[in-house]
């Protein structure tokens, strides 16, 4: 049984979804094939259902602030964990039905529901069926890293594929790997009561390049539960539980969630049949402007990449590989400024360029500390510290990373400017308004400005005063 159409796109996450959309509006003539569970990873075991948990887990902890703010209870506060899976899940079942319902429920012959395999730059077989298509995009996503004698370990092992399904929580439990997800949600089950024990063989935690940040991350959330690193991590059975060991440190605890990376979803894809070298990540070469695969109709998007694992990057390339699909010629596009949010309390963010892409010698770094910053202080968050990144001769922005409170908010602003080509000079003479978190940003340029060797000339600007 054979099948002709313009495009098939493989997998019908964020990058699917968002491929399909500019595919949608040159051709009616295209599959979207998709093997496992409908809706994204964001919606059903990452983004959303875990800054759930980091909601319910803040908002408890603010209980920690009511004595210093004059607020009295008669009644203690506790957490129902069971109820808050069940919180937890309604919201995943929410934001997965929102996907759904305006994306592949309505969708008719044109969705094929089982696991594709490519066997050329042109053809495809799923379900029996040979499909011939002038262009091929695929979003296989990925899944988490598990290692196989881990595996062994059965339902010890939690991953956020099957966190959220859990009906309840248990007792203790070690976070392996204190990257972003780790961190976020090592930190939620810490705060409502589970015993929680970070280890990561890294020294860095929260996907951060700048040493200063890092060390004071690391000093602040350290205060809330114990951070291991710098070591190999080992699993052994102990009973119905666990010990884990790092370097001298031993946790016996109920599970382990691990959290080491995801790995594309390449087995069975059929990648050899293009033809192409693969390289250390079983990927052939690709452009990451136009994604197309080295010259052939068959473009790459989303998690597939291993290159930037989040959600807006996967929309972007998504679009940019649907676009290019339906075209003779395809289009480079610019890349959008990369960013990271860790969602932790406080927020560990980043954008553009790192300490460690950047030359130190034409480099300027201003910061603010948050600890005298007055809406801070007010909030009870006066911890934390931002610094920003320019070049020393102009002062033209080139990055910034954070630990500190409202950094969600913080780094988009400085994200903009980036994009925009700002210097510290240009974002100086935006208004910064009294008493809020943005004025860290102000502090940081003005600290900056200062190092900048080639002054602004002409009419004199109210920030140099």
């Amino acid at each position: 049984m054979t099948r002709e159409v313009d495009v098939a796109i493989i997998g019908a996450g964020t990058a699917g979804l968002n491929a399909m959309a500019q595919v949608k509006r040159k051709t009616d003539n295209f599959v979207l094939i998709n093997g496992g569970e409908l809706g994204t990873t964001c919606a059903r075991v990452g983004c959303m259902p875990s800054k759930a948990a980091i909601q319910v887990a803040e908002t408890y902890h603010q209980r920690n602030l009511f004595d210093r703010f004059g607020i009295t209870t008669d009644e203690s506060l506790a957490v129902q964990r069971d109820d808050t899976m069940e919180h937890i899940r309604d919201m995943r079942d929410t934001f997965v039905d929102m996907v759904l319902s305006s994306s592949t429920d309505n969708m008719g012959d044109e969705l094929i529901e089982g696991y594709a395999k490519i066997t050329g730059p042109n053809t495809v077989e799923v379900n029996n069926e040979t499909l011939h298509a002038k262009s091929i995009v695929l979003c296989t996503g990925s899944r988490p890293i598990v290692p196989e004698s881990w595996q062994e370990l059965g339902d010890r092992i939690l991953t956020t594929d099957n966190l959220f399904e859990q009906e309840s929580l248990p007792d203790s439990i070690a976070v392996i790997g204190l990257g972003v997800i780790g961190l976020e949600l090592g930190q939620s089950m810490s705060r409502i009561g589970i015993k929680v024990q970070g280890f990561d063989m890294a020294g860095e935690i929260g996907g951060i390049r700048d040493s200063a940040i890092n060390d004071m991350a690391m000093q602040i959330l350290g205060k809330e539960f114990p951070l291991h690193l710098g070591h190999q991590v080992n699993l052994s059975a102990n009973g119905d539980g666990l010990t884990v060991t790092a370097g001298d440190v031993s946790f016996e605890c109920d599970k382990a969630l691990v959290c080491i990376g995801r790995k594309a979803n390449l087995a069975g894809l059929g990648l050899e049949s293009l033809g192409l070298e693969l390289n250390e990540r079983n990927l052939p070469p690709y452009n990451p402007n136009t994604m197309q695969i080295d010259g052939l109709p068959v473009y790459l998007a989303g998690d597939i990449t291993q290159s930037r694992p989040i959600l807006h990057e996967a929309s972007d390339e998504g679009k940019i590989a649907g676009y290019n699909a339906v075209r003779d010629e395809p289009v480079a596009f610019r890349r959008r400024v990369p960013m990271l949010i860790n969602f932790s309390d406080p927020n560990i963010v980043q954008c553009g360029e790192t300490p460690d892409t950047l030359d130190e010698n034409e480099t300027i770094t201003g910061q603010m500390r948050f600890g005298g910053l007055g809406r801070a202080l007010i909030m009870g968050k006066n911890k934390g510290l931002l610094r920003i990144y320019a070049n020393k001769k102009d002062g033209l922005i080139r990055g910034a990373s954070m630990v500190g409170p409202k950094g969600e908010s913080l780094i988009q602003l400085i994200t903009l400017a980036i994009q925009c080509g700002y210097t510290v000079f240009d974002m100086l003479r935006m208004p910064f308004y009294h008493p809020t978190i943005e004025e860290a940003i102000q502090s940081a340029l003005r600290d900056a400005a200062t190092q900048v060797e080639q002054q602004p000339e002409g009419i004199p600007d109210l920030e140099m005063l």
